[in-house]
Parts: C-alpha cells; sequence; structure tokens
C-alpha cells in the first residue's frame, strides 16, 4: 500500500504543531501531515488562554506536568527570542488573602526550592511594592514567569514545519480512522483519504472521540470547562502592573481567578471555571445536544460532580453574576469594581475525567499500533509545547522504527 506521508498528526494548536515541527528536526525527511479542522491554527485552546508562561512551581515533583513545564518555561523564552516573537519575563505573586492560605503558600516556596525556581517570600509591605493596589496578608514572587504570544509562537511553529516539509492541511476535520497492518487511513470532512505509517491524535477538545474513532478506548472523557475572562477598562490598567494569582485548592486543578497583564498591555481578569454545555461552547448559548448528551452519560461526570458540587457552586454563582465575580477580584484587587470589568472572550479546557470521577491531573499519552494519543494536555500544555512536542514526535518515531523493521 502507498502511502501519502509518514506520520499523520490531527490537530494544529500549538501540541500538534510543535509535534511536527520535532519531527522535522528530528528526523529530516520524515513526511509529516497536519490535519486542522478550522481554518488557521490555535483558534481553541491555545489562542483562547491569558498568555502565561507558567514557571512549574505548582506542579508535583517527578510529574510529566513539572519536567515539561520547568523545561518549556525557558525554551519557549528562548524560542522567542529567536524568532524575534514577543515575550516578556516578568515574575509573578502569588498571594494569600486568608489565613487558611498560609500553610499552603509556604508549601508552594518549598515546592519552588525542589524545583530550583527562585522564589521570594512577601510581607504585605513588599506585596505593595510590587503591586500597590493588591493586598494580602503574604505573598511569593516566582522569578520565573512570564507573558507571551501563544498563536504567535503556534503560527511560526508551522512555518517552521511547512519550511522543513511537512504539510498542514486547513480546514481538513478526520471523519474516519481505519487502521490496518500496513498503514492508518483517514477520511476528512471533504471526501479526502490519507494513508500514514503512523498517526499522532493532538485534538484537544476532541481527543477521546478521535481515540474512539481509531478503534481504542482511552479509558477517559474529555469533559469541557468554560473559563470565563473579564479584562480591565484601559483607564484602569494602572491597577495591574504584572500577573496576580491567588493560592490555589490542591484539590481541583483549577488556579483561580487571576489577574495578568498580557502581552498587548491589557489586563485580563479570570478565569472561572464552568461545565460547557458543549466541547466549544465559549457561552452559555451554545449547547451542542449529543455531546452534553455524552458528558451527561458519562458516570464520571456525576461522581465528579458530587465531589466537588459546592466549589462548582461558587463558580456557576461567579458566572451569572458579575457582582459575585467581581467580589472574588476584590480579594486581591479591593479597588476594582464592577464597571472596570468589560467581557472579553471565554476559552475551553479539555479536561479528562476517568470513570470513577477521579480528574486527570498530569499529562496522559497512551499508545496502540501505528498511533500516539495525547489524551490530557491542559495547563500548563502551551508553556511546554516544545518539550512535549519532542516527546510526542519521539513515540511516533519508535513506532515508525518498529514497523520499518
Amino acid at each position: 500500500m502507498s502511502h501519502d506521508c509518514d506520520v499523520l498528526v490531527i490537530g494544529g494548536g500549538i501540541v500538534g504543531l510543535s509535534t511536527a515541527h520535532a519531527l522535522t528536526r528530528a528526523a529530516p525527511g520524515t513526511r509529516v501531515t497536519v490535519l486542522e479542522k478550522e481554518p488557521g491554527p490555535a483558534l481553541h485552546q491555545t489562542g483562547r488562554n491569558s498568555g502565561v508562561i507558567h514557571s512549574g512551581i505548582y506542579y508535583r515533583p517527578g510529574s510529566l506536568k513539572a519536567r515539561f513545564a520547568l523545561r518549556g518555561a525557558a525554551e519557549t523564552v528562548k524560542f522567542c527570542a529567536e524568532q524575534d516573537l514577543p515575550c516578556e519575563v516578568t515574575g509573578k505573586l502569588i498571594v494569600a488573602t486568608d489565613r487558611s492560605e498560609l500553610p499552603r503558600l509556604h508549601a508552594l516556596v518549598q515546592r519552588g526550592r525542589e524545583h530550583g525556581i527562585p522564589v521570594q517570600e512577601l510581607g504585605p509591605a513588599q506585596i505593595e511594592a510590587y503591586e500597590p493596589a493588591v493586598r494580602g496578608l503574604a505573598a511569593i514572587h516566582v522569578g520565573t514567569t512570564g507573558v507571551c504570544d501563544y498563536t504567535a509562537i503556534t503560527a511560526r511553529l508551522a512555518g517552521l514545519a511547512e519550511d522543513a516539509g511537512a504539510v498542514v492541511r486547513y480546514g481538513a476535520e478526520a471523519r474516519v480512522i481505519g487502521r490496518r497492518p500496513s498503514a492508518v487511513a483517514v477520511r476528512t470532512a471533504d471526501g479526502a483519504v490519507l494513508r500514514a505509517r503512523a498517526l499522532v491524535n493532538c485534538a484537544g477538545l476532541h481527543a477521546d472521540r478521535v481515540a474512539r474513532l481509531a478503534g481504542d478506548d482511552p479509558g477517559m472523557r474529555i469533559i469541557p470547562f468554560r473559563g470565563e475572562y473579564f479584562t480591565l477598562r484601559p483607564e484602569r490598567s494602572e491597577l495591574v502592573r504584572g500577573l496576580v494569582y491567588p493560592v490555589p485548592d490542591p484539590a481541583f486543578p483549577f488556579l483561580g481567578v487571576h489577574l495578568t497583564r498580557g502581552i498587548d498591555g491589557g489586563v485580563h481578569i479570570g478565569p472561572n471555571a464552568v461545565p460547557a454545555l458543549a466541547r466549544e461552547g465559549y457561552d452559555w448559548r451554545t449547547v451542542r445536544p449529543a455531546e452534553l448528551a455524552g458528558t451527561l452519560g458519562f458516570p464520571g461526570s456525576w461522581r465528579l460532580a458530587r465531589r466537588h458540587w459546592r466549589y462548582g457552586a461558587g463558580e456557576l454563582r461567579r458566572s451569572l453574576d458579575k457582582g459575585a465575580f467581581t467580589q472574588e477580584v476584590r480579594r486581591l484587587l479591593p479597588e476594582v469594581t464592577e464597571a472596570d470589568l468589560i467581557p472579553a472572550p471565554a476559552g475551553v479546557r479539555a479536561q479528562a475525567v476517568l470513570p470513577d470521577g477521579t480528574l486527570v491531573d498530569d499529562f496522559l499519552f497512551a499508545e496502540a499500533p501505528r498511533t500516539v494519543h495525547v489524551l490530557n494536555a491542559p495547563s500548563p500544555a502551551a508553556t511546554a509545547a516544545l518539550p512535549i512536542g519532542r516527546e510526542i514526535a519521539r513515540r511516533a518515531l519508535t513506532a515508525l522504527g518498529t514497523l520499518r523493521v
């Protein structure tokens, strides 16, 4: 059987295009094709986040998140410098506003030191020196955090991959996948069929669905959570100089409402996290009945809801009540008012959930004959995209080497 390419990558976000770039660098001459259903790259998770380069301080030592984020933060800064892309290492504050948060803050200090991250402990006066409008009992300053433009990075990765011979096809949604002893065949929405020696699934919000199309049981389901953002009115943007985060709750994989001065100079505030009614449900009006039925019919959804209903109720209230969201922001930034907050585009996080209701808290890969699935790549996937892309490329090339023997 003839092959149209050696490796076929489904998904044109930052992880998929980093993988394509890594494949062309690791094995020049490898024929790589990327299929992206949208008309351009980075139109979902990659292009709808706050642009933060995460330091890795939150992640458990030894986890894939920690390993990839620590490498990825430095590599992202270096890549932006080499490619003349916007990037700024600003540092950030993680601020405790209640005494109950102090033990968790001190635990982050220890974790940062375990990772070798520059961490400075601050009292209230020192917080004010960094961020005059922010109030807190104590904080830590993390020096390696920054901001960048992940959409620009993704577009550059696509260009570099194409320069090295890869083909990136936009508007090409994978509809049918067939795996045979000699190839993986994918039929796209326009009826085209492509045959590859190996398949890489970087479909993000649709990763579990693509795995099932390939005939594999992913053992999890993507549950979409919408993150809703506001921006500060431009005339109030001086209230925030850099990046300010609350102390995260380790029981839930979201970082809470934080303040981010982006690479464009605007101040983004959010996100809260509520269940989305579609995998690309960027507002409450967007409902896809089949996708919603899939979420509601998954036992893990109900077990997750029972386990975290109090947290979820608070997030839902802040979604429906701007005043409640403002009160959450005022814990860190007392001067802010409802009128200062302007609605901004939302994002949807692809969160892998196990049948017992456990939130998958690390990157999750699965391999099958001729196939590599990326089943969970939440934050800090954008920060870590370069080393993640190399890891996925290594797995795909290992499969190809095995197949060619």
